[in-house]
């Protein structure tokens, strides 16, 4: 994080500590935790799609084949935003969802080569039960 000479002599050093503080949340807001392909572990897919929404929220995902924001790819339009959040987080630390922020939103993306890779055709099985 460069602050330029200019930056600097046109705060206060509040103003400064401030504008810091500021970059270093909005830094931190936006890394997510993606496992790479080969720490996907069968445990942790299985553990994330045994609940009935993430199952679903999976299900959604592959069915549109595209980027889709938390509440596009929610079972249910009156989901808690916190609730998705939840179920977003699991998904995408067992490895199944990658998440990117654009502006002030999220997009997931459904991780299906770097499951195939781990595990050929256990997704695709999995989900021939869903509803």
């Amino acid at each position: 994080m460069g602050i330029s000479v200019e930056l600097v002599r046109k705060f206060t050093i509040l103003e400064l500590l401030n504008y810091v503080k500021r970059q270093r949340i909005l830094t931190l807001m936006v890394q997510f935790v993606h496992p790479a392909t080969e720490d996907i572990t069968l445990a942790g897919v299985l553990s994330a799609l045994a609940d009935p929404m993430r199952l679903r929220i999976v299900s959604n995902l592959l069915q549109k084949n595209g980027c889709m924001s938390c509440s596009e790819a929610a079972p249910c339009p009156d989901i808690a935003k916190s609730t998705l959040s939840h179920h977003f987080r699991i998904l995408r630390e067992a490895g199944l969802v990658r998440t990117s922020k654009i502006g002030v939103g999220h997009r997931n993306i459904l991780r299906t080569d770097d499951i195939e890779t781990r595990f050929p055709g256990l997704l695709n099985r999995i989900l021939e039960f869903v509803d």
